[in-house]
């Protein structure tokens, strides 16, 4: 039996003897991650995976609740994550500042383990059921894979991401050889099945929850590995080019008698002086037009 993974939920507060109380209550139900001060908040929240939910208290030296909230909700990485304020502050004012900056509900102590549970799981539930219409909206629908849209946005947040923590980020272009003759021969629901295949050969290659396969367009496909250097990458490429090569899905009209594919690699560490993540594309995609150039089934960088 498989069992179901349980929410993580990230605890901020700068008192240790609060934090101790929530993780008694909660950690036979969740799994609990914990910040003592705005900024470990911050970075804990942008983790990998990242929090289902985050109990935050108000009241903390330095940066207090608000504004650690306020950032949250700023934050593309970290703005669809549930925030409830757990506070020792009963007054109207301040949950009515506190629901305005985005948090979902406002839990004042002393705490009642038994409405904690409840308002929990009500919140849990509710991001489930947000998050799988979001998933319906970000896959495409013939592959099962990340979608255009999907790819494009979280392009965008790792490239953000990258550029705040000085890491590299690596893209690797793929095509599908002589995709044109296969659907010619062997007709469009064959290609359909085609990409299907090609698709889950490399969904499942894939190791690291942290990197998106996307379908980009036809027989196009995009892979993002978020803190990879092209040495890295390289062997990603390597590892899902020798996949679909290994499979021997039939094509008696390409180069080799099977699918294969090309690959365009590039890494790079992004700063305020590039253009952005279109560049990163294109780069990929000029090695991809190299790969072709140089005899397809194979990998540019």
């Amino acid at each position: 039996m498989i069992m179901k993974p349980r929410s993580k939920l990230l605890i901020i507060d700068d008192e240790p003897i609060n934090i101790r109380m929530l993780d008694g209550m909660l950690r036979d139900s969740y799994e609990i991650i914990v910040a003592l001060n705005g900024e470990q908040a911050l970075k804990r929240a942008t983790s990998t995976p990242p929090p289902d939910l985050i109990l935050l208290d108000i009241q903390m030296e330095g940066m207090d609740g608000y504004e650690v909230c306020r950032r949250l909700m700023a934050n593309d990485i970290t703005r669809g994550i549930p925030v409830i304020f757990v506070t020792s502050l009963t007054d109207e004012e301040d949950e009515r500042k506190g629901l305005e900056l985005g948090a979902v509900d406002y839990i004042t102590k002393p705490y009642r383990p038994s409405i904690i549970q409840v308002r929990l799981r009500n919140h849990l539930e509710l991001k489930h059921k947000r998050d799988m219409l979001d998933r319906l909206c970000s896959q495409d629908a013939l592959t099962g894979i990340a979608n255009r849209r999907n790819l494009e946005i979280f392009l965008e947040q790792e490239w953000q991401r990258a550029l705040r923590y000085g890491d590299e980020l690596a893209i690797i272009f793929m095509d599908i050889d002589h995709f044109k003759k296969y659907n010619d021969n062997y007709g469009h629901v064959a290609g359909d099945e085609c990409l299907r295949e090609v698709a889950g050969i490399m969904k499942n290659a894939l190791h690291r929850p942290a990197d998106l396969l996307a379908r980009y367009g036809g027989e196009e496909f995009i892979c993002i590995l978020p803190a990879t250097d092209l040495a890295g990458a390289l062997i990603v490429a390597e590892t899902l080019r020798s996949a679909v090569l290994f499979r021997a899905i039939p094509h008696k009209y390409s180069d080799y008698e099977c699918v294969t594919l090309s690959f365009g690699v590039v890494s790079v560490k992004p700063s305020e002086q590039r253009d952005g993540f279109l560049d990163l594309l294109e780069a990929a995609d000029r090695m991809l037009f190299q790969a072709k150039r140089q005899g397809r089934n194979r990998i540019a960088s």
